[in-house]
C-alpha cells in the first residue's frame, strides 16, 4: 500500500475531537446514496412506462398505416399483395375508419368505428387476435321474419358507458347518410354486441368499436372500397424505412405514416420528461458533492500541521492531492454503491409486488407501476455520480497541496 492510501485511510477514521467532520462525511455518503437510488428508481419506472405504453399502443394499432391522398380506393387487394411482398413486412389488412354515434337502451356515446377483415386483422394487431366478429348475412334466415343483426365489438370502457353486455343490441348512426325530401338523413343500422376488447389504453377502450369490413362498406355506401391498409413489420424501429420503401414502390397518390409519427408528440414528451427528471435528481448528487467538498475542506484545515510535516519529510504536491482525492472518492464510491444496491432492490420489489396500483381513468393504463432496468442508464448514473464526486475533491485537494510547510508549522 502506498503511503498516500495509508494516510488517506487514517484520515477517514476521524478521532473523537473530529466527530463533526465524521458527521459531515456520513451525511455526504447518505446524500450520494439517496441521489443515486432515486435516479435509478425513477429512470427505471419511466423507462418501464415508456416500454409498456409502446407495447399497448402497438397492440391496438398498426405499425404502418397506408392511405391514399384522394381518399378511399378499390384496388386494395392488389395493394395488400404488393405490400406483403415488401421486405420486413409481416402482414397487412384493409380497414375502413369513420366516426359515428352508438345508442343503446341505457345511453349513447360517440365512437371511432373501424371496419376490419377479421381473418387478417389479428395478424396485424394483437388485441384483435381473439376477436369475435362473425360475418352475419343480411338475408332473412329460414323460419325468421327478420335478418340477423351484424356483429360489433366494443372497447370495455365504451361498453360500460353504453351499459351493454354481450348479446345486446345497439344502433350505429353515421353522418354518411342520404338526401331525402326533408333533407340529409344519417345512416342508422342495428348491430349485435358479439364481444369486447381491452387494449389496456383507457383512451382507446372508451373510443373504438369494430365491425366487419363488409358491413362498414354497406353502411357507408362505399362499394368495394376501403380507407387504407394497416401493416405490421418485423422491426418496429425500421417502420419509417419500410414505409418509405412501400410508398416508393406504389408511388403517388399513396402515402404512409409509421407508429412513431402517429404518436410522436406523446413519445417526445415522455423522452423529455425522463431527461428533465434525470437532471432534477442529479441535483441531489450535486448537493451531496458540496457536502464532500465541505468535509474535505474542514479536514484540510484540521490536518494543516500533518500536511506540513509530510511536505517537510519529502511528500510532493501530487502526493498530497492524491490523499484528499482518495478520501473524497471513497466517500463518493461508498454512497454510489449503497445507492445502486438500494435502487436495484427497490426496483426488484416494484417488479414483483403490487405496491401501488394506478387508476385507468387518470393514467394511460390500469396496472401497477411498470419497471424496466436498462444497464446503460444504470452505468450512466453511476458514472455521473462518480464524476461529480471526483470534481468535488479537486478544489480541497488543490488547496491542501498549496500549503506552505513553514507557514503551516509556524501558525498551525
Amino acid at each position: 500500500m502506498s503511503f498516500e492510501l495509508y494516510i488517506g485511510g487514517r484520515y477517514l477514521r476521524a478521532k473523537q475531537k473530529q466527530a463533526f467532520v465524521s458527521l459531515i462525511t456520513i451525511l455526504s455518503i447518505a446524500g450520494v446514496m439517496v441521489g443515486v437510488m432515486a435516479l435509478i428508481v425513477v429512470i427505471a419506472v419511466m423507462t418501464g412506462f415508456d416500454a409498456d405504453l409502446k407495447a399497448r399502443i402497438l397492440g391496438g394499432q398498426s405499425q404502418i398505416m397506408l392511405m391514399r391522398h384522394r381518399g378511399e380506393f378499390k384496388s386494395y387487394r392488389e395493394v395488400v399483395t404488393a405490400v406483403e411482398k415488401t421486405k420486413g413486412v409481416v402482414a397487412a389488412t384493409p380497414f375502413i375508419v369513420t366516426q359515428g354515434m352508438l345508442r343503446s337502451r341505457s345511453g349513447a356515446a360517440g365512437a371511432v368505428i373501424r371496419g376490419i377483415d377479421p381473418s387478417t386483422a389479428g395478424r396485424v394487431m394483437k388485441t384483435l387476435e381473439q376477436l369475435s366478429l362473425p360475418d352475419f348475412s343480411t338475408e332473412k334466415p329460414a323460419g325468421q321474419s327478420t335478418p340477423h343483426a351484424p356483429g360489433i365489438v366494443l372497447g370495455k370502457e365504451l361498453a360500460r358507458n353504453l351499459g351493454v353486455i354481450e348479446g345486446d343490441l345497439v344502433y350505429l348512426m353515421s353522418p354518411h347518410g342520404m338526401l331525402s325530401p326533408i333533407g340529409h338523413l344519417p345512416a342508422m343500422k342495428q348491430f349485435k354486441v358479439t364481444g369486447f376488447f381491452q387494449s389496456g389504453m383507457y383512451e382507446y377502450d372508451q373510443t373504438f368499436a369494430f365491425i366487419h369490413l363488409k358491413d362498414a362498406q354497406k353502411m357507408l355506401r362505399m362499394g368495394d372500397s376501403v380507407s387504407g391498409i394497416d401493416i405490421r413489420v418485423t422491426d418496429i424501429y425500421k417502420a419509417r424505412e419500410i414505409a418509405d420503401q412501400i410508398t416508393s414502390k406504389l408511388g403517388f397518390p399513396y402515402w404512409a405514416r409509421d407508429w412513431m409519427q402517429m404518436n410522436q408528440n406523446l413519445f417526445r414528451a415522455l423522452k423529455m420528461e425522463r431527461w428533465v427528471m434525470a437532471i432534477i435528481l442529479i441535483l441531489i448528487v450535486l448537493v451531496a458533492a458540496f457536502n464532500i467538498a465541505s468535509s474535505l475542506i474542514m479536514l484540510v484545515m484540521g490536518k494543516t500541521r500533518d500536511i506540513a510535516i509530510l511536505k517537510a519529510m519529502g511528500a510532493t504536491n501530487k502526493s498530497i492531492r492524491k490523499i484528499f482525492v482518495f478520501n473524497g472518492m471513497v466517500i463518493g464510491a461508498i454512497g454510489t454503491v449503497l445507492g445502486l444496491c438500494l435502487g436495484l432492490l427497490l426496483c426488484t420489489l416494484l417488479q414483483h409486488y403490487d405496491i401501488y396500483e394506478l387508476t385507468g381513468d387518470i393514467y394511460y393504463f390500469t396496472t401497477t407501476l411498470p419497471v424496466k432496468i436498462e444497464i446503460l442508464w444504470v452505468l450512466g448514473i453511476v458514472t455521473a455520480a462518480m464524476v461529480i464526486c471526483f470534481l468535488a475533491t479537486l478544489y480541497p485537494a488543490r488547496q491542501a497541496a498549496k500549503l506552505d510547510p513553514v507557514e503551516a508549522i509556524r501558525y498551525g
